[in-house]
């Protein structure tokens, strides 16, 4: 089973570390892209999910229906809490986690590090004392060859590029 890669759309991107110099950049994908790529790909009714508690933990098992072997074939993962919705965000994770085994936005493992200097973001510090920023990312243009994201832009909510990646390059735009 051949899954297509993920469209810049399909792409969210978070913050990962922040300091008052610097940010680092995440990329990833939610359920709902999950869910849509695998019904575009094997139809709605050609796969299901299962969640199961194991040792205190939530795995989803993702099965896909093989014609050819007429038999439902299952991937499973083990997800992790998130900091909003303790048994959502396990249950979403291990069914995104799940969804990887069979191949679905794999190629996100693959980004390059994604690292913006100061004068590519507007930073504060928060009630706690910490810093943060109020800025939004988005994925402009991204290239995938052999599952490999090998060139990537990313903007700014103001539309403008903030990091550039190409052919093994990182560039922190000026």
């Amino acid at each position: 089973m051949k899954f297509r890669n993920l469209k810049e759309n399909e792409i969210d991107v978070r913050v990962g570390t922040i300091t008052e110099n610097y940010l680092t950049l995440l990329l990833y994908k939610d359920a709902r892209v999950d869910m849509n790529i695998l019904d575009e790909t094997v139809g709605q009714m050609n796969w299901e999910r299962e969640h199961r508690e194991i040792k205190g933990n939530i795995y989803c098992g993702v099965s896909i229906y093989d014609k050819e072997k007429d038999d439902w074939i299952t991937k499973w993962d083990c997800g992790s809490e998130s900091f909003t919705e303790k048994e959502k965000g396990e249950s979403s994770d291990s069914f995104k986690r799940a969804c990887v085994n069979w191949g679905i936005g794999r190629e996100l493992y693959t980004a390059p590090f994604i690292y913006l200097s100061e004068k590519n973001f507007t930073s504060y510090k928060n009630a706690k004392g910490k810093i943060a920023t109020k800025d939004k990312f988005h994925v402009e243009k991204i290239k995938i060859e052999d599952g490999t994201i090998t060139g990537l832009a990313i903007k700014n909510q103001n539309n403008k590029r903030v990091f550039m990646f190409n052919g093994g390059k990182d560039e922190d735009n000026k």
